[in-house]
């Protein structure tokens, strides 16, 4: 009597012995996803044109025939073979999948269509593909709702649903997504408000930006965040005060929004975040950290074209890693402090100096700051037009972008200025 132990390396020597089949199931879902595209969009050198099933896909992927497309894995002792891999990216195909028995496939893992012309809608029926890690139908036409079934994809790692014609609002059943490293959802007609997704541990990069998502920002964000993104949209309110503890966040875009109040000051004190974009929104005053910024590692700032009043932020020179700031195109007035000047000049050791300081279209006057005087075209890009200094010639060149303001209109702002 056999050892049990041995038994199952028998039976798998045993299918390594047999011939390789592509599971009949997997064939019939290429037969069909070849039917569900428009003929005329299949060129005559494409993947898909080689699919005449006259042969055994997976046992021919070195021949004339099924060379390209997809990829096949033996995953069952009994030697068949089961396609893992479909990738029609950049292929030019239109039409829909809707057709496509997706269930006839359970063993796929990554799905790519992106890049085509297909339209419809997702088909429910995608939901079954359980073992999938990565679905990428980006840059097409589909349209519709997103299927709230797709939360049940639990092994799913990335989803590219950017670049078409979704409507509705985004699922709340994302919070499944318990693998979800990347999600692109950019570019769509979505709206209404965005899902708390604060219980997904592993994603990292999230981008939905260029929608009409609507509401306040989401109290919680995955605590693994890296980028943040969700530019030009309609959210409103404050920024939530957990951004403050999402320890590996890098890049936060909330530009072309409508969110008001102060830009709050841990984000200024926040140690990995390193670019922040906040332009185009209803800012008013800008939070001072307890630290001055100098436990920052901020790169870049932007919160040029908002309602931000007052004298400017002497606290942004001694942020140690800042070399480009834009202000541009708010309500500020006063002087420049000394410490804009000498951080372009002059900066402290181990001070990065600015290499974009973009301050115009406010209500600064006064003097000019020295340091500036000596400055050269090229050596950083700055920019103090469209203020109220009325001795900026333009043959400084950080004066030519625009003429200043009229003295009526700079003394009915600010009617201390002399």
């Amino acid at each position: 009597m056999a050892h049990p132990l041995l038994i199952p390396i028998v039976m798998f020597l045993i299918s390594e012995q047999c011939e390789s089949k592509t599971h009949w199931a997997d064939v019939q879902v290429l037969r069909h996803l070849k039917q569900a595209l428009d003929p005329n969009s299949v060129p005559p050198a494409s993947c898909v044109s080689t699919w005449d099933f006259s042969v055994d896909p997976c046992d021919n992927l070195y021949t004339e025939k099924f060379t390209c497309g997809f990829t096949c894995d033996l995953v069952a002792f009994d030697g068949t073979t089961h396609i893992t891999d479909i990738q029609l990216d950049h292929a030019g195909y239109s039409g829909s999948i809707v057709s496509v028995p997706w269930p006839l496939t359970p063993h796929l893992r990554s799905l790519d269509l992106s890049t085509n012309y297909l339209s419809g809608s997702i088909p429910s029926s995608l939901s079954s593909l359980l073992q999938l890690r990565r679905l990428a139908l980006s840059s097409n036409s589909f349209s519709g709702h997103i299927p709230n079934s797709i939360g049940i994809l639990t092994n799913l790692e990335e989803l590219y649903l950017n670049s078409n014609r979704f409507t509705g609002t985004v699922p709340h059943t994302f919070n499944g997504l318990q693998c979800l490293k990347r999600l692109e959802l950019q570019q769509n007609k979505l709206s209404g408000p965005f899902p708390d997704l604060g219980s997904l541990p592993n994603l990292s990069f999230l981008d939905a930006s260029d929608n009409t998502i609507s509401g306040e920002l989401p109290a919680n964000f995955p605590t693994n965040l890296v980028q943040l993104t969700m530019r030009s949209n309609a959210l409103q309110g404050t920024i939530p005060e957990s951004l403050q503890h999402l320890n590996y966040l890098q890049v936060i875009d909330l530009s072309h929004n409508r969110l008001s109040g102060s830009v709050p000051h841990f984000l200024f004190s926040h140690q990995s975040l390193q670019q922040l974009t906040l332009t185009n929104n209803h800012f008013t005053s800008v939070q001072i950290p307890a630290s001055f910024g100098t436990q920052s590692n901020l790169i870049a700032l932007d919160v040029s074209q908002n309602q931000l009043q007052g004298l400017l932020p002497g606290f942004l020179a001694f942020m140690p890693r800042l070399s480009a700031l834009s202000l541009e195109n708010n309500i500020f007035t006063g002087f420049i402090p000394i410490q804009y000047a000498l951080k372009a000049v002059f900066p402290p050791a181990g001070v990065s100096p600015w290499m974009r300081l973009l301050l115009g279209g406010n209500y600064l006057y006064g003097p000019i700051p020295s340091p500036f005087l000596g400055m050269k075209a090229g050596s950083a890009t700055v920019n103090l037009a469209g203020n109220c200094f009325h001795k900026c010639p333009i043959s400084l060149f950080f004066c030519q972008a625009a003429p200043q303001k009229s003295v009526n209109q700079c003394k009915n702002f600010v009617p201390v200025i002399p």
